[in-house]
């Protein structure tokens, strides 16, 4: 279900230009430096691609062809690649370390295997696409690349030190050799052509079947080169002879569309994901709706230039609700929530949740409603779940969030449960531990704060209409008539 709505979902947003979804055959990729040719394939300048000062910050993203899943083997990307590969040039910190251990020999013989494997790739693909201007260029500077006139350009000393991704691009043109449009028919004609040897598990239809799926990026706390959801790679994972990805038959197509999904929605940048405790989560509709990029406002922290976003977020989405905006036909769409953890070299999913849009909203409501309580008039009227979640933590620090809280609140907050016991657990902890606690001054520190308190009066509430009680639920001030004692 998990792989299908992704796959849906790249489907969907694959035909928006302005979306920035990779087509089969390609993904985007951070390209921090790009070597430009003239046509006889002599360098002219190598662009720095950092949007910082003196060239660092963050590189552009560029659409280049669908990377190899690296291993321990020698494989190379179809024209770009990191510098060992691109120009066989040795990484600085990795020499110094082998050298030290005696293997320098080796790596030297390595980045020798890797270049070739580069070049290998490009000669790979048909004579007359070989014949390109822009693939003339690269193959006539990989056949003599002469290290000593790129120690010229200022980026040369970055490219040393980092071992970065390098492209190229052909002088007096803006798009890179391996979008051009010869390159781009090559790709796709592979893709149609692809060898159907099973049935794809997600479309239903004959494939060829994916043995290593891409990694997936952008899981806080993951292995920073990916992860994987569907990973077959030892002895005991793998049943009746079958290996690596057989166990679990996915298409080619279909393997590299939930991919690319997955990880547009994972970007630095997206407006469908948010940190959620230890929990990575994203968020999107079976169609188009407004809710896909609001959830991000409701429950994210407001930026520090529009610190009133989120409440805005909020109260449009009480006042859509009001209106019946949810009540038509769009709100029966199904709207789907996925959390991801890191687990090693895999991903793990924290929790999954399928609703409809209208059900969606309505549970996100009334999350707001259980933690509406007095409070003092500098504080937001509405909290964010980063600030629930760390008025629980040690310190209040992001680091201290009592694992898989953040998940478990999330998962209550959807489907309209009680919360977790463990939340009512880390409230009273931190309340407990603050009790002592002084200021310079000797003065006692608020212990009880606003996010505590409302986080235990939520709790509290949920509990009593969950159970049936006929127990009076705590209202948002002191209510002198409530006779508990508690």
């Amino acid at each position: 279900m998990i792989l299908q709505a992704l796959h849906d979902y790249y489907v969907r947003r694959s035909t928006d230009p302005s979306a920035h979804m990779a087509p089969a055959g390609f993904e985007w990729k951070e390209i921090p430096f790009i070597i430009e040719l003239d046509q006889n394939g002599q360098p002219v300048q190598i662009e720095n691609t950092h949007d910082g000062k003196g060239g660092r910050g963050n590189a552009q993203s560029f659409l280049v062809p669908q990377g190899i899943k690296k291993t321990v083997n020698v494989e190379a990307n179809l024209l770009w690649g990191n510098a060992e590969y691109v120009l066989s040039l040795p990484n600085a910190k990795k020499l110094a370390e082998l050298r030290a251990k005696g293997k320098e020999a080796e790596y030297r013989t390595r980045l020798i295997n890797a270049k070739t494997a580069f070049i290998d790739e490009i000669r790979a693909l048909p004579t007359a696409i070989q014949e390109d201007p822009g693939i003339r260029a690269v193959l006539r500077f990989l056949d003599k690349t002469n290290l000593s006139i790129l120690e010229r350009f200022p980026a040369w000393m970055q490219i040393v030190q980092s071992n970065p991704n390098l492209s190229f691009r052909l002088h007096g043109e803006t798009g890179l050799v391996c979008q051009r449009s010869a390159v781009v028919a090559a790709l796709q004609g592979n893709q149609r052509h692809a060898k159907a040897d099973g049935f794809c598990l997600v479309t239903g239809e004959t494939d060829e079947i994916e043995r290593l799926h891409d990694p997936i990026k952008g899981v806080w706390g993951a292995q920073t080169s990916g992860a994987n959801i569907v990973s077959f790679n030892l002895d005991a994972f793998i049943s009746y002879g079958k290996s690596q990805g057989e166990n679990a038959p996915i298409g080619k197509r279909a393997a590299q569309r939930y991919t690319k999904a997955l990880n547009h929605l994972l970007t630095r940048d997206s407006m469908q994901r948010i940190q959620v405790g230890d929990a990575s989560t994203v968020f999107w509709a079976e169609k188009s709706n407004d809710l896909e990029s609001g959830v991000l406002d409701i429950f994210g922290e407001a930026p520090k230039d529009d610190p009133h976003r989120g409440a805005r977020a909020v109260i449009s989405l009480y006042k859509a609700i009001e209106n019946g905006v949810f009540a038509r036909a769009e709100g029966k769409t199904r709207f789907y929530v996925l959390g991801l953890a890191p687990n090693a070299a895999r991903i793990a999913i924290r929790f999954w949740h399928v609703s409809s849009v209208a059900e969606l909203a309505i549970h996100i409501r009334q999350h707001f409603d259980d933690l509406e309580i007095v409070r003092p008039i500098f504080e937001k009227p509405h909290l964010s779940l980063f600030r629930l979640l760390v008025s629980t933590a040690a310190q209040e620090k992001a680091e201290n969030i009592p694992p898989n809280l953040g998940g478990d609140i999330m998962r209550c907050i959807l489907a309209g449960a009680p919360y977790p016991q463990t939340l009512l657990q880390a409230v009273v902890r931190r309340i407990r531990a603050g009790q002592s606690k002084k200021d310079k001054q000797g003065k006692s520190v608020l212990h009880v704060t606003y996010p505590r308190a409302a986080l235990i009066k939520a709790y509290i509430n949920r509990q009593i209409r969950h159970s049936n009680s006929n127990e009076k639920e705590i209202s948002v001030s002191l209510d002198k008539s409530n006779t508990n004692v508690g």
